[in-house]
């Protein structure tokens, strides 16, 4: 698969699993939320469209106005199928990531390691969840790490890894510590050693662009997705070099131990002569 909707149209023809027009999307639910970490200056505004399907939710951020919260009426109930070819991106890609999670619940799938976020407060999470994102990157002291998609504890975690972040979002302008943010992707992506991205870009179809030129250039990149993270999973070691999924329910909506899970692309073997 080279891009989602290569991905897309290999679930709706059956050859991941089975045929969508025979699964239902027993619920469609909105959730619009704020966060303001303790001693920061930042209020972060978030929108989700999540999809039930079975034993599996599918989750998508999306940005204020896209999507109104009369859609939980209209397509709860709905085949999968029906949501795949005709609901605004965002819905699609929370029923692509549902059915793929579905197919293959990360609690069960090989190559995940489980990281269990620990009760608390949202700043202890936060940081656990961020440090544990930053673990996947393997970089050298100075890399220049393009963070697509701004949370300042990953800014921070990325420091403490040793890199020199390069962050990049169409809502902020400057981290917690005055850092200048860019709303250029592409100036970042030309720079970066190494490129770590929010499962964001899914809804906002900035992800096939990033994921090309990262096998374009040969530079890691790593994603973290509350956002249609079976979704990204599906690219592991097709342009994702690691990802940390964090499937529904996000760490932000419980105060108790949660879990995410990171995998790791297997590496290339090597050609012999």
């Amino acid at each position: 698969m080279k891009t989602v909707d290569e991905l897309l149209s290999a679930v709706l023809s059956g050859e991941l699993g089975p045929d969508p027009a025979e699964l239902t999307a027993t619920s469609v639910f909105w959730i619009h939320h704020g966060t303001r970490l303790a001693g920061g200056d930042v209020t972060y505004l978030n929108q989700y469209v999540l999809v039930r399907v079975g034993g599996a939710f599918g989750g998508c951020a999306f940005e204020a106005g896209e999507i109104d919260p009369a859609i939980c009426r209209d397509a709860s109930g709905s085949s999968l199928a029906t949501l795949l070819r005709e609901a605004p991106r965002a819905l699609r890609t929370a029923a692509l990531d549902a059915y793929l999670a579905a197919v293959a619940p990360h609690r069960e799938a090989p190559g995940a390691e489980p990281v269990t976020l620990p009760a608390g407060p949202p700043e202890v999470r936060a940081v656990a969840r961020d440090t544990a994102i930053a673990g996947l990157l393997d970089i050298a002291p100075g890399a220049r790490v393009a963070l697509i998609g701004v949370v300042n504890p990953l800014v921070a975690a990325i420091r403490e890894r040793g890199g020199d972040p390069l962050p990049c979002d169409l809502n902020l302008r400057t981290t917690q510590w005055g850092d200048p943010v860019s709303d250029d992707m592409h100036e970042v992506l030309a720079a970066a050693d190494a490129v770590v991205a929010t499962g964001m870009t899914l809804s906002n179809g900035t992800f096939d662009t990033i994921l090309a030129r990262c096998r374009e250039r040969g530079v890691p990149l790593i994603v973290y997705a509350q956002s249609g993270s079976a979704v990204a999973r599906a690219f592991l070691g097709a342009g994702v070099t690691a990802l940390s999924a964090e499937p529904f329910p996000f760490s932000q909506f419980s105060a108790e131990p949660t879990a995410l899970y990171r995998y790791r692309a297997a590496p290339r073997a090597k050609g012999g002569s």
